[in-house]
């Protein structure tokens, strides 16, 4: 599939059978903790499917206590999704620098994950999905 260019010039792609995305609210409840702290707390998480990437829970910002979170200058860019930036969490010391991405502007494709954060499971203590 060709991409389209945007006006940054970077590659724009839309989501499609060669490479899915979907965006589901999940019903259970969301916790992310990193050393002995609450850093997440939702039961409005988005689950999003990438291709054969594993799930990711992207969590409103308005869940999240962001008073642990510091801005980096660290970004990526993914032609679905968008400019990505990203923060640390202090308290989890080198194993936790740029921990949580978020795509502030998302390409319409992902609308969704605008003011949502996510975070890597292997930055954190934990990501529980709670059936409770």
């Amino acid at each position: 599939m060709s991409g389209t260019l945007n006006t940054a010039g970077k590659t724009v792609k839309i989501p499609g059978p060669d490479h899915p995305i979907t965006i589901e609210p999940n019903p259970s409840h969301v916790v992310v903790t990193l050393g002995g702290k609450v850093i997440a707390d939702t039961r409005d998480a988005l689950t999003l499917r990438e291709a054969a990437y594993p799930a990711v829970q992207y969590i409103p910002r308005k869940d999240v206590d962001m008073t642990l979170l510091e801005r980096t200058d660290h970004a990526t860019y993914c032609p679905y999704k968008g400019d990505s930036g990203y923060f640390s969490i202090p308290l989890g010391g080198e194993r936790a620098v740029n921990a949580v991405w978020t795509y502030e502007h998302p390409y319409a494709a992902v609308a969704q994950i605008k003011d949502h954060v996510a975070f890597y499971p292997d930055r954190v203590d934990s990501i529980e999905v709670r059936a409770d």
